[in-house]
């Protein structure tokens, strides 16, 4: 089966920046501005040796600091949630919920970059990336030798994030299409909690 969420853990959510300054200045000034989220995306996985690209989609919402709601519809459905205090997630097909303290699931996560504080650096080395395919890129790399992840990086176009990729230490590439994008729209508090259905395994912390 296709494991959708990994690349969640990784990738939590995406923001469209304000045009003008350096793409740092602007990450900084958009996330000080920007309380919430919500938009659609599509996903591609590649680089897996024992299989070809692997695509999905769904949707995202996020309250920050600390609470999101990743929705996989395709091709299985799957949700991550950080409720402010754990991260959970739940694999309908497998039956199983997953825990993680949430401090420690974000940690130096790309998700830390969006969903976390405004303490950019302590985690991160920022550094523009050029221009590519007609996309303006920002690179994140983590600092701490515990990451996952090589690299994260998000491309614009004017005022607008397009695309987010990340390459994690196994050789794969994840990339995010992000569409109808909303900034500060008003959140039901209600989606960023969740309970486990009756049946499934829960296992972690």
């Amino acid at each position: 089966m296709l494991k959708l969420l990994k690349p969640l853990l990784l990738v939590a959510c995406s923001l469209p920046l304000s045009a003008g300054a350096g793409a740092i200045d602007q990450l900084h000034a958009y996330i000080q501005g920007t309380q919430s989220l919500r938009a659609e995306f599509r996903q591609t996985v590649s680089g897996s040796r024992k299989s070809g690209p692997q695509e999905a989609s769904g949707n995202v919402a996020i309250q920050r600091p600390g609470k999101f709601r990743w929705v996989y519809n395709k091709p299985y459905e799957q949700l991550v949630i950080g409720d402010g205090v754990k991260l959970w997630l739940y694999d309908k097909d497998l039956a199983q919920v997953t825990t993680k303290k949430l401090d420690q699931a974000l940690g130096s996560s790309p998700a830390a970059l969006l969903a976390g504080s405004n303490d950019l650096e302590k985690n991160f080395r920022l550094r523009e990336a050029g221009r590519k395919d007609e996309l303006e890129w920002l690179e994140a790399t983590p600092k701490g030798n515990d990451s996952t992840f090589e690299w994260v990086r998000m491309g614009f176009v004017g005022n607008e994030l397009k695309l987010v990729e990340l390459k994690d230490n196994f050789g794969q590439t994840t990339s995010i299409r992000l569409s109808k994008l909303e900034r500060n729209p008003k959140l039901d508090a209600s989606q960023f909690k969740f309970t486990p259905p009756a049946g499934v395994d829960v296992v972690g912390d």
